[in-house]
C-alpha cells in the first residue's frame, strides 16, 4: 500500500513535469498550448480527485489551475478548470466541521496551510489599474474582487458588451467559484457560532473580512450586487437574441456564431444570478449573527458598524420601483424573499422607529399574516395604496404568497428566526386573507385590473381552499 510520503513524492514529481509543459506554453494561445493545459488539468484530476484517497495538489499546481480559469480563452479550458477547482475544494476543504465524540456538537477545523484563491492577507492593495483593465492572473485580494464585481455590472448593464466573447464567461465563472469559496468558509463557521456564540469565528471569515475591509466601499458593493442580480439574466437574454440564437431557436442556430459559447453564456448568466443570490444570503445570515453577537456584547469597535443588507435592499427597492419586479422574479429563496416583502410593507404600514445597533433586523411581529391584516378593511387599504400603487401592492402580495407556499411545502423555518408564523398562520387562513386582500383592493378601485401574477395567486388560493373544504 502506498504511503502518504510516497503519494506526496509522486504529486511533487508530477508538479515538476506538468508545470514544465505549462511554462513552455504559458504565453501561447494555440491549439497545442490549450491541449497541454487540458492534459495538465486531467492529470491533476487523475492524481487528486479520481483515487479514493487522493493527494491534494501543491500550491503551484493549484495556482496553475486557478490561472487557467482566469486567463483561459477556450470554453473547454474555462469549464474544465472551473469544475476542477470546485471538486478540489470539496475533496480538500480549508474549513470543515467535525463532530465531538462526547456530546455530538460540532468542532471547527481550519486548515491554515491549505491553498486559497485569496492572499493570506487579502487587505493589501491589488495595485494601480487603469479603468477597464482586466484583472491579472495569480491570487486575489479584496480589491480584485471589487473589480470583478464592477466588470459584472458592465455585463449586466450592457456596457461595453458589444459582442459575445470569452471574457464575460470567464468573469462569471470566476465569480461563481469565489462565491463557493466564501460559502465554504462561512457556513461551517456559522454553524459552530450558533452552537458556541464564539463571534471570533465569524469575524475571521473571508466574508466578514471582505465587508469590513478598508478597501471595500460596502454600500456601493451591495448596490452593484443588486444591479447585477436584476440585470444580468436580461442582459444576456437580449445579447443572445441579438446574435440570432435565442432559447427558442435551439434547433436552428446561426452558422455565423460560436453556438456553444452562446449557449454557455446563457446558462452561465443564469447560474451567476443564482450565485449572486447565494452571496447576498450569506451576508444576510452574517448580519443576523452579528446582530445576535452585538446584543450579547461580543462585538467591539474593531468590528465596525455596517448598515444591514436588508436595509440597503429595502432602500434600493423603495427608491427604484423599476427594480422591484426584476428583483422579485430573480430572488427565489422563499424565506428571505418573504422577509424582504414583509419588511417592505412595514415601511408603509408602521411608524418609523429609532434604529439602534441592538435593534438591527426584523421585528417580532413581522409576519405575512400581519401584512395581510392591513388589507382587511378599505380604510387601511386606501392609506397604503396612496403611498404604493395598486400594481406594486399586487406584485408584492403575489410574490409573498408564492414564497409562503414554498415554505409551507418545504417545511422550513419561518420568518424572524421563529417557527411561530408557520404554526399560527395556517395555510388556509393565509389563502382566505390573500383573497380578501385582493377583493378589498378591487372594492377601493372599481377600475382596478388584476395583474396576471395576481390572478395566478387568487386561483391558487381558491384551489387550495376548495380542496380543503
Amino acid at each position: 500500500m502506498e504511503t502518504s510520503r510516497g503519494r506526496r513524492s509522486n504529486i511533487t514529481g508530477m508538479e515538476e513535469n506538468t508545470l514544465a509543459i505549462l511554462e513552455s506554453t504559458e504565453a501561447k494561445d494555440t491549439q497545442d498550448a490549450n491541449d497541454d493545459r487540458i492534459a495538465f488539468l486531467e492529470a491533476v484530476k487523475a492524481a487528486s480527485i479520481i483515487p479514493e484517497i487522493g493527494t491534494a495538489p501543491t500550491f503551484k499546481m493549484y495556482e496553475a489551475v486557478f490561472q487557467i480559469l482566469r486567463i483561459g480563452t477556450s470554453l473547454e479550458l474555462m469549464m474544465t478548470s472551473y469544475e476542477l477547482l470546485n471538486e478540489l475544494d470539496k475533496r480538500f476543504p480549508q474549513v470543515y466541521l467535525s463532530k465531538s465524540s462526547s456530546d455530538g456538537s460540532h468542532e471547527l477545523v481550519v486548515v491554515n496551510e491549505a491553498w486559497s484563491p485569496f492572499f493570506p492577507c487579502a487587505n493589501v492593495t491589488c495595485g494601480e489599474r487603469k479603468a477597464g483593465a482586466e484583472i491579472s492572473s495569480g491570487s486575489l485580494d479584496f480589491s480584485c474582487f471589487i473589480l470583478l464585481i464592477q466588470e459584472l455590472v458592465e455585463v449586466a448593464n450592457g456596457t461595453n458588451v458589444k459582442a459575445i466573447d470569452t471574457k464575460h464567461l470567464r468573469s462569471m465563472l470566476l465569480f461563481q467559484y469565489l462565491v463557493s469559496v466564501f460559502e465554504g468558509d462561512f457556513m461551517p463557521r456559522n454553524i459552530v457560532y450558533e452552537e458556541t456564540i464564539n463571534w471570533v469565528l465569524l469575524r475571521e471569515s473571508l466574508l466578514s473580512m471582505l465587508l469590513g475591509s478598508r478597501r471595500t466601499n460596502y454600500k456601493n458593493l451591495m448596490k452593484d450586487c443588486l444591479s447585477i442580480l436584476c440585470g444580468l439574466c436580461q442582459a444576456h437574454t437580449g445579447l443572445i437574441s441579438d446574435h440570432g440564437c435565442s432559447e427558442n431557436s435551439v434547433r436552428k442556430p446561426s452558422g455565423e456564431h460560436n453556438t456553444p459559447l452562446v449557449f454557455a453564456l446563457l446558462e452561465v448568466g443564469k447560474s451567476t444570478c443564482i450565485a449572486m443570490q447565494r452571496f447576498l444570503i450569506l451576508i444576510l445570515k452574517l448580519d443576523i449573527s452579528k446582530k445576535n453577537a452585538n446584543m450579547q456584547g461580543l462585538t467591539s469597535r474593531a468590528d465596525g458598524v455596517r448598515t444591514p443588507l436588508m436595509e440597503i435592499i429595502l432602500d434600493e427597492l423603495t427608491y427604484d420601483w423599476n427594480m422591484l419586479s426584476p428583483f422579485l422574479q430573480v430572488f427565489s429563496e422563499p424565506k428571505w424573499k418573504l422577509e424582504i416583502v414583509v419588511q417592505f410593507f412595514l415601511k408603509y404600514t408602521t411608524k418609523p422607529s429609532v434604529r439602534t445597533r441592538s435593534s438591527i433586523g426584523p421585528t417580532n411581529d413581522a409576519t405575512f399574516n400581519s401584512v395581510l391584516n392591513c388589507f382587511s378593511n378599505s380604510v387601511s387599504t386606501k392609506n397604503i395604496v396612496k403611498r404604493i400603487s395598486t400594481d406594486i401592492v399586487q406584485l408584492l402580495l403575489a410574490h409573498a404568497f408564492q414564497a409562503h407556499l414554498s415554505m409551507s411545502y418545504q417545511n422550513i423555518e419561518g420568518i424572524s428566526d421563529s417557527k411561530e408564523e408557520m404554526r399560527d398562520d395556517s395555510l388556509l387562513e393565509i389563502c382566505k386573507n390573500v383573497i380578501c386582500a385582493f377583493n378589498i383592493l378591487r372594492s377601493t378601485n372599481g377600475k382596478l385590473e388584476i395583474l396576471p401574477i395576481g390572478k395566478e395567486a387568487l386561483f391558487t388560493a381558491a384551489t387550495i381552499l376548495s380542496t380543503n373544504s
